[in-house]
């Protein structure tokens, strides 16, 4: 029984080193840094409200949540570029960090890729035979729209009201500060 499990977490294994690699070779060749540096220059150019780049960030995460369903790589990837490049802008991490989870919150629902969601699926065929991914991605559709504005609206009203993240959480960055 432990062969079989083992022989079940290959396919994993491979992937993990893969990605492993790939997170190390920009590390050691400094692409992220590169990229976190040039983007922030250009966003401060833009002179782009909080609001304006936090709305962008959370759609992109959103959007890229249907491709990779894993928060934690996602993160993994998406964490080093953007937080120094908001952080230019004056986007503290933790709102960064905030935007971030609600970007990737709502689109769980309709990622193919979600490993939930053949659960679902046999769920829903048991209430709507001959239902597939289509017809339930298009059932969540809804839900995930719904669920993208209102914690948009929720994220951008605390921001215009100026309310910290928690203690020591604020909203804004100063650069050259700790």
């Amino acid at each position: 029984m432990l062969g079989e499990t083992m022989a079940r977490l290959g396919p994993y294994i491979v992937l993990a080193f893969f990605a492993a690699q790939f997170i190390e070779s920009v590390n050691y060749s400094g692409l992220g840094k590169l990229l976190a540096m040039a983007g922030g220059q250009f966003l401060a150019v833009l002179q782009l409200s909080s609001s304006t780049l936090l709305t962008c960030f959370i759609l992109m995460v959103a959007t890229i949540n249907i491709v990779i369903a894993s928060a934690s790589a996602k993160y993994a990837f998406l964490a080093p570029v953007f937080v120094p490049m908001l952080m230019q802008t004056g986007i503290s991490p933790e709102l960064t960090q905030a935007a971030y989870r609600i970007g990737d919150s709502v689109s769980n629902v309709i990622s193919p890729l979600n490993p939930y969601m053949i659960i679902i699926l046999v769920l829903v065929q048991k209430y709507a035979r001959g239902s597939g991914l289509g017809t339930l991605i298009a059932m969540m559709l809804p839900y995930t729209l719904a669920f993208l504005a209102a914690w948009m609206l929720l994220l951008l009203g605390w921001i215009t009201l100026d309310i910290p993240l928690g203690p020591g959480g604020g909203l804004h960055y100063a650069a050259g500060l700790p």
